[in-house]
């Protein structure tokens, strides 16, 4: 049930509203309660009286009819109008404010909790599981205390007409609520299972709509299918278990509800025989049996929709409970300026703490407005090392210094905000190229947006896209070439304007016009700022005011390149070697 109280916080807000539709629900669910009342008074007290005429009974038959046409005609249209629109308006904004949430939830979560987990499957949990809490709120809040109503004012009503047959007909109650626990206590745990399984299946199926170049390349067609399959069998095998279970309740349930009815006909009949009850008393409590079991069979489906309801919401908080790897410590100040001296002070760092560690003791001192590089062989930490700087990891022991205060001491979006990135695979979001550049500074000018994108060299290819700024890059920016990514990139952070940087292996891959214009650019960037490049290739390098080789997560040597390449003895000068022959 924690659940459920923790979805009522998101319901609070809107209790006027429910009130006021679960009282307009009365009225819809209430008028149809008057007809098998009618139907026993035109039977008792018209066509069967004597005394009147046939006219008289005409008469008194239209007059009854036409009050009826008007409440079921011109009074219950726009009451049942009103009920729909309320109850899916208040559904839709509470699932607005979860969505909300759940937004600025997956934006602080750490890149380590990405690293675990598909993207598929998060948004199923935002998109799937927080549709499916709706019903709670239609089914839950409204719909099920309207049948309530509807059973009870039912039942007051057969009461006053006969106290044994209103026995008789709600004698099926006790054992319908023991099979309703009964077969709901496991469906619940059915449905999450279920979910789960169909999670798994959009997980995959996103990550394999992404890399569909690869598959079509290695012609991968016939075992990726297999692979799908075998993840879609799995979720078939689960929501037929869902629904065996699921036909066995209604199956169960129903046959009680049927059951009523045919006892209250067997007792009415043998009342009405023997004179205890008029024929249209009988005839109002036959009617009257579907009134009462109709809501009964319909809080059967209700019990459904609100135990996939739970279940999705059990789903929904857990994903919410997802604590967060990096946060604001009580008292942290926000960085308003920065000269960007950085200092490594023994700073290690486990990724797991079972695995060895990505970096050890590593101590480094750099200057504001210097320009460090970081290199070495794949897999040695330079990336690692650079990506604990914004704080997308925290270090496991040590501390990293900014202008002298501990890093974690600032508020994370401030730090974050003085620091601009360049990487290797820039992320472009589908929209048009200056909504991407725009991302740098969400606020500026055109004109800041072209002076940005001229410093990047990025201005003339995009003059000449189909329409120029306008030019919607597709998602990931599939449109744009690798150097043509890099460069909005690169203009993204000239309009940012950080006083850091980060370039990593940020021209690694591209061809060597492509990558003239970006070192360009980056060069122009990182004048009187402080710059950590981490590079493949060295030659890219040779004018940093720091080079740091980086082995197997520990600082092996620190130097100019002039300095390391005079020394005989330096992994650097070999490295730089080989690449010069290749």
């Amino acid at each position: 049930m924690g659940s459920i109280r923790r979805y009522m916080a998101f319901v609070k807000p809107y209790t006027k509203q429910i009130i006021i539709t679960i009282l307009i629900g009365i009225l819809k669910f209430g008028i149809p309660l008057l007809l098998p009342l009618v139907v026993a008074y035109i039977i008792d007290d018209i066509i069967l009286v004597d005394g009147l005429s046939v006219e008289e009974k005409q008469s008194m038959l239209f007059k009854i009819m036409a009050i009826m046409l008007f409440i079921f005609v011109v009074l219950r249209p726009p009451i049942e109008y009103y009920r729909q629109y309320f109850a899916q308006w208040i559904g839709s904004k509470i699932l607005y404010d979860i969505r909300d949430q759940l937004f600025s939830h997956i934006q602080k979560l750490s890149l380590r909790f990405y690293s675990n987990r598909k993207v598929g499957e998060i948004i199923s949990r935002v998109i799937h599981d927080v549709e499916q809490t709706k019903n709670f709120v239609i089914t839950g809040l409204m719909n099920i205390w309207l049948d309530l109503f509807t059973i009870i004012i039912a039942i007051i009503i057969m009461l006053n007409m006969n106290v044994w047959l209103t026995l008789v007909a709600i004698s099926m109650f006790p054992l319908y609520g023991f099979s309703v626990k009964y077969f709901y206590a496991r469906l619940r745990n059915i449905t999450r299972v279920r979910s789960q399984a169909l999670a798994e299946v959009q997980g995959h199926l996103h990550e394999r709509v992404q890399g569909m170049s690869v598959i079509r390349s290695f012609a991968l067609e016939d075992h990726e299918q297999k692979q799908f399959a075998k993840r879609n069998d799995h979720f078939l095998a689960k929501a037929l278990d869902h629904t065996r279970w699921n036909a066995k309740t209604f199956a169960v349930v129903n046959t009680i509800t049927d059951i009523a009815p045919l006892l209250v006909i067997i007792v009415a009949g043998y009342f009405a025989l023997n004179g205890v009850i008029e024929v249209g008393v009988m005839t109002a409590f036959v009617l009257y049996m579907e009134r009462l079991y109709g809501p009964l069979r319909r809080l059967v489906n209700s019990s459904t929709v609100l135990t996939q309801s739970i279940a999705s919401m059990d789903r929904v908080f857990e994903f919410i409970d997802e604590e967060y790897d990096i946060t604001d410590k009580p008292g942290s100040k926000e960085l308003k300026h920065t000269d960007g001296k950085i200092e490594f002070s023994n700073v290690s760092f486990y990724y797991n703490e079972e695995n060895t560690p990505a970096l050890k003791n590593l101590n480094l001192t750099i200057k504001s407005g210097e320009t460090v590089a970081f290199v070495g062989m794949s897999g040695g930490g330079k990336s690692t090392l650079i990506s604990l700087i914004p704080r997308f990891y925290d270090v496991t022991s040590g501390a990293i210094l900014l202008d002298g205060t501990d890093i974690r001491h600032y508020q994370v979006r401030s730090l974050r905000d003085k620091i601009g990135m360049v990487l290797q695979d820039n992320i472009l979001f589908s929209e048009s190229v200056k909504e991407n550049i725009l991302m740098g500074n969400p606020g500026a000018t055109d004109a800041e947006v072209i002076a940005a994108a001229k410093a990047a060299n990025a201005h003339e290819f995009i003059m000449n896209l189909p329409e120029g700024y306008d030019t919607e890059v597709g998602e990931r920016g599939v449109k744009l070439s690798g150097g043509q990514k890099q460069r909005v990139a690169i203009a993204r952070v000239f309009l940012k304007n950080p006083p850091m940087l980060i370039f990593d292996e940020a021209t690694s891959a591209l061809d060597l016009e492509s990558e003239h214009y970006i070192q360009e650019a980056l060069e122009e960037l990182a004048k009187d700022r402080t710059t950590f490049i981490v590079a493949h290739r060295l030659s890219t390098i040779t004018h940093a005011d720091k080079i740091v080789l980086v082995e197997n997560g520990e600082i092996k040597e620190v130097g100019t390149h002039d300095q390391l390449m005079n020394d005989k003895n330096s992994s650097y000068k070999r490295l730089f070697e080989v690449q010069q022959f290749q």
